[in-house]
């Protein structure tokens, strides 16, 4: 048994040291064609005597003309590839806001307020159920209007919120940065389901008197994905405006949309959704990058709203009884599967070495020419980036793309644990689980870092950044207090 255990180990380092050698050749193919030729030439003219030079530069037959026609189309082809090429777009930091642990709602008061408000004992328990299977822990938080019994969800609770959680994610951002409100060129604020008027970026305007000549942008109902689309709304800016920066803000306002019926659908937000907020500072100023955290390498979206069943599976509307929330459809997982897939087939010729992506091409190739029962190959995003945020939607969708992208624990603990300790943030989540991993200490200088965010329409949302510099295990921000208890063991069940 230890010899055919040996073996076996043998065997699959060597398969190891075969892979790794096979993905070296594909990536630096060109390197390695090119090399040997530069040297063997170099070597040639080494040889040659000053004579011989001077006769094979005679030999080219070049006046003057040729010359400086030659110099004027390289330095006209230079000048057009530097004009043309993207303005770099930088992030230059981000704060996310952190709850007061007065606004804590442990599992024993979430489900007291339940029973206090609702006398239906099927919807109680299946709550109950939700939140033993939700991954949520016991320092989740919710806005103060939630906490009263019943709830209190009228426009100034819903105003107040959004100011508390807004203001104080800018307040940190401004107080790390230096960032003076008269450095804001673009403003992009994007909150689903509270769209009050005037609208939210008006608000931020008035509270930080903002520039008169500002791009304000207040982007609703476009569900948790929303952030990433913040992000390329303002990197399409950036490209537009030189010399400019962008304050970019994410949330989800809990106040107004606490649904008070009995359909189980329109039930599960109540369990899974909590307050949060962040602010990110991007900026296109080359100076900027000295200091800057992250350069923004792609962005890509994927719209699946033509399909009926894709609109559908996350829709706002009213129950039988007149009360409004929304409704989760039993398809959202495997609509939201077909989406990653869409999303992960144009994200994967920007990102995965040329090895991974021959290897697509050759089990493609050989399911449709001779075998279609071969099973399709899925590339390994783990060799095309270092860290995974994982938008903390739900237990269920961590689970999901930890299989089906075949990534470690590690690779989705940060999400694991911003659901456990924040719950579901909507938008704003994916910065609390980058905060996650800077606070872990992990994040290195030449780093990938893939941003996956799902929302309503149905849409996924792909952002590719790399990291500038190691970054410091900061001594502030949203985990700075339990940071040192993290990770937890987050049983499959916890029995209330």
């Amino acid at each position: 048994m230890p010899s055919a255990l040996g073996s076996g180990f043998a065997g699959s380092v060597k398969l190891k040291y075969v892979k790794l050698g096979y993905q070296y050749l594909v990536n630096h193919f060109l390197t390695l064609l090119l090399v040997p030729v530069m040297a063997a030439t170099a070597i040639e003219l080494a040889r040659l005597g000053p004579g011989e030079l001077l006769t094979l530069w005679r030999s080219l037959d070049l006046d003057l003309v040729h010359i400086l026609c030659s110099a004027f189309l390289v330095v006209f082809v230079a000048t057009v590839y530097f004009m043309s090429r993207p303005r770099p777009v930088f992030l230059v930091d981000y704060c996310c806001y952190k709850p007061s642990p007065s606004f804590r709602v442990p599992f024993t008061t979430f489900m007291e307020h339940i029973k206090l408000i609702s006398n239906n004992d099927k919807s109680l328990r299946f709550q109950t159920r939700i939140l033993e299977r939700s991954g949520l822990g016991e320092e989740t938080c919710l806005p103060p209007a939630n906490h009263y019994i019943p709830p209190n969800p009228s426009m100034e609770a819903s105003r107040a919120e959004a100011q508390l959680v807004i203001f104080n994610a800018i307040d940190d951002l401004v107080r790390r940065t230096g960032l003076k409100p008269k450095d804001i060129d673009i403003l992009v604020v994007n909150c689903s389901l509270f769209s009050p008027t005037p609208s939210l970026s008006a608000m931020i305007i008035n509270k930080y008197k903002l520039r008169s000549n500002i791009r304000s942008f207040n982007l609703s109902g476009m569900g948790c994905s929303a952030g990433l689309i913040s992000i390329d709304l303002a990197r399409d800016m950036l490209q537009v405006h030189p010399n400019s920066n962008a304050l970019v803000i994410s949330t989800e306002i809990i106040t107004p949309n606490f649904y008070h019926g009995s359909r189980r659908d329109m039930l599960l937000p109540n369990c899974l959704f909590r307050m949060g907020a962040a602010a990110i500072l991007l900026s296109n100023r080359r100076r900027e990058a000295r200091r800057a955290k992250y350069r923004l390498v792609h962005v890509v979206r994927t719209h699946k709203g033509a399909d009926d069943r894709a609109y559908r599976c996350v829709y706002e509307e009213e129950d039988d009884e007149g009360h409004s929330g929304i409704s989760l459809s039993k398809e959202l997982m495997a609509i939201a599967g077909e989406a990653l897939k869409s999303n992960i087939t144009t994200m994967g010729p920007l990102v995965l070495p040329m090895s991974e992506q021959l290897l697509f091409f050759f089990r493609l190739v050989g399911r449709k020419v001779i075998n279609n029962k071969w099973k399709p190959y899925i590339p390994d995003f783990k060799l095309a980036f270092e860290h995974f945020c994982i938008r903390a939607g739900g237990r269920a969708v961590i689970d999901e793309l930890h299989k089906n992208l075949e990534l470690s624990p590690r690779h989705v603990e940060a999400s694991r644990m911003t659901l456990h300790r924040f719950g579901n943030t909507s938008s704003s989540s994916l910065w609390y689980e980058l905060a996650y991993i800077e606070a872990k200490g992990r994040m290195r200088k030449g780093d990938r870092v893939w941003q996956i965010g799902f929302g309503s329409g149905f849409k996924c949302n792909s952002a590719v950044w790399k990291c500038l510099r190691t970054v410091k295990t900061p001594t502030d921000g949203p985990w700075d207090d339990c940071i040192q208890r993290y990770p937890v063991h987050i049983p499959e069940v916890v029995k209330l």
